[in-house]
């Protein structure tokens, strides 16, 4: 069947190059393959159609018969390039070609008649579930002859060489900023304009992108899956970032002092160390912070807020890190286990204190008498009382 709809297709490209060629356009256009993309939009609403989508809107002749007429009346209409005859009853939005106009009345509509077999999800064009398909195979088509590294659409394959190439083809005319792609998204940073609503909370969000992965919180949805450990992620740059953890992968340097870091965000966090640069001021102590991750904590002991609350027992906690370490004190987990010894420890920093009696580190050191210690704890409390002559 997909060799028929493909032999089909293919049929539909052939009489569009066909009528193409009888087109009077400029003498420029001398290369066939420049011909069928101009007008650019064509082929690839020729591609995005299957044979049953034809059948649907257009009766049961047959599918070449409908691509003939179908595209011979896109092209009488269509002889000026910058021509848009087919316009949208609902919206007023205008097309060039009758196909485009059909796409696009499903946005009104909601109709999503093309459904995958695996999970169910249903897609309103055929090509988008072609693409959805390889969430679940894994299938990569389109790799990079530069690096190899291997994209599901040819489009991400055109944006990554860029990276290879250094060309930033778009530039924002308000701040003068080159991209390599999503130039329309950076211009909504200057607009404000946040097009895409959550239909579950009502949020809105500047890109599609981030308005589907924001709906994964009401799903659940985590369609990623780490192949080491198997841990699951709503997205596929949360994985890739999880993925670091496994291969000790460090790609981002800081360029003053070296170090290196997983994730670009750690690298422009770690330079404020060495600007001093604290952006982030609460509004009610007036401290400041590096980062606003960092103000939204401090701002909690103001508020008394805390969120976190445990299942098991009640208790409730500021920051949810604390409530997951509270939480092994029912379960009995210790995931941190010592090298040297074998011990294990329900906290990272609880290993990190243990290893120093393996390393004979004592980081601390007491400014009166020289000493050095184990732990902040004892240099503040047992250590200094030996200097103050003070009874605990």
């Amino acid at each position: 069947q997909s060799f028929s709809v493909l032999s089909s297709e293919h049929h539909r490209v052939a009489t569009v190059t066909h009528k193409l060629q009888k087109v009077q356009y400029p003498s420029k256009f001398t290369d066939t393959r420049i011909i069928i993309s101009h007008p650019r939009n064509e082929v690839k609403t020729v591609l995005s159609h299957s044979a049953a989508h034809y059948h649907q809107h257009h009766g049961s002749k047959s599918h070449s018969d409908d691509a003939k007429n179908s595209t011979s009346t896109d092209i009488q209409h269509n002889t000026d390039p910058g021509k848009k005859s087919f316009k949208c009853d609902t919206c007023g939005k205008t097309f060039k070609f009758k196909s485009q106009l059909t796409i696009h009345l499903s946005i009104h509509t909601g109709e999503k008649k093309y459904s995958c077999k695996t999970c169910g999800k249903k897609f309103r064009i055929r090509c988008q579930l072609t693409v959805h398909k390889r969430t679940h195979t894994g299938e990569k088509p389109y790799s990079c002859k530069t690096c190899g590294k291997a994209f599901t659409l040819n489009c991400s394959l055109k944006v990554h060489m860029r990276i290879h190439t250094g060309e930033k083809p778009y530039s924002c005319k308000t701040c003068g900023k080159n991209f390599s792609n999503n130039l329309k998204r950076h211009k909504r940073i200057h607009t404000g304009e946040k097009p895409f609503t959550c239909k579950t909370c009502g949020k809105d969000f500047g890109s599609n992108f981030e308005c589907k992965q924001h709906m994964r919180i009401h799903t659940g949805e985590r369609p990623f899956s780490c192949n080491t450990c198997q841990k699951t992620f709503s997205s596929s740059n949360h994985l890739k970032k999880h993925e670091r953890i496994h291969t000790g992968e460090k790609p981002f340097t800081c360029k003053t002092c070296g170090k290196a870091f997983s994730q670009h965000s750690h690298v422009e966090l770690h330079m404020k160390i060495h600007t001093g640069e604290k952006p982030y001021s609460c509004q009610t102590c007036g401290k400041t912070f590096i980062s606003c991750g960092d103000l939204k904590k401090h701002a909690k002991i103001h508020t008394g807020e805390k969120p976190y609350s445990c299942k098991i027992c009640g208790e409730a906690f500021r920051y949810r890190h604390r409530l997951t370490n509270h939480t092994r004190i029912h379960t009995g987990e210790k995931p941190y286990a010592c090298e040297i010894c074998g011990k294990a420890f329900m906290q990272r920093g609880q290993l990190s204190y243990h290893m120093r009696i393996h390393t004979g580190e004592n980081p601390y050191s007491c400014q009166i008498c020289g000493k050095s210690l184990r732990n902040a704890c004892s240099l503040k409390s047992s250590h200094m009382r030996t200097h103050t002559d003070e009874k605990p």
